[in-house]
């Protein structure tokens, strides 16, 4: 199993999401800023380093907004994603196709990869309560 870790950042009430470039499994898919955690690296060390390398950015790691566990067909992860802030720089897309600040409203116009269905259900359910 590999483990996954995710930023979920709100900004003035919308969430930042990546489109995955063409070229890479699940090409052109919706998800959150993140990759795979490196030996040695904790989830959070992980997730400062990839909002570096993908976004330009750093960020200050919170809590745990949710855990799962998907399988693909080329593997299986735990995705780990933290509620996260952008404590420097403005995001750029450095690695992926596309960004785009969205409310969870908006969830359903965009393809997200399957292993965020959980994290976005929640969303959708927490925004109904407010």
């Amino acid at each position: 199993m590999t483990a996954v870790v995710a930023a979920l950042i709100w900004e003035e009430g919308r969430f930042l999401i990546c489109q995955r470039p063409a070229h890479k499994a699940r090409g052109l898919l919706w998800e959150f800023v993140g990759g795979k955690v490196e030996p040695g690296e904790t989830g959070e060390q992980a997730l400062i380093r990839e909002c570096r390398e993908e976004l330009g950015v750093t960020v200050a790691v919170g809590e745990v907004f949710l855990e799962t566990v998907h399988a693909y067909p080329d593997l299986t992860i735990r995705l780990t994603l933290y509620s996260a802030r952008i404590a420097e720089g403005r995001p750029r897309a450095l690695e992926h196709r596309q960004l785009r600040w969205i409310t969870p409203e908006e969830i359903p116009e965009y393809a997200f990869c399957p292993a965020d269905r959980e994290i976005l259900e929640k969303l959708l359910r927490e925004e109904r309560r407010l």
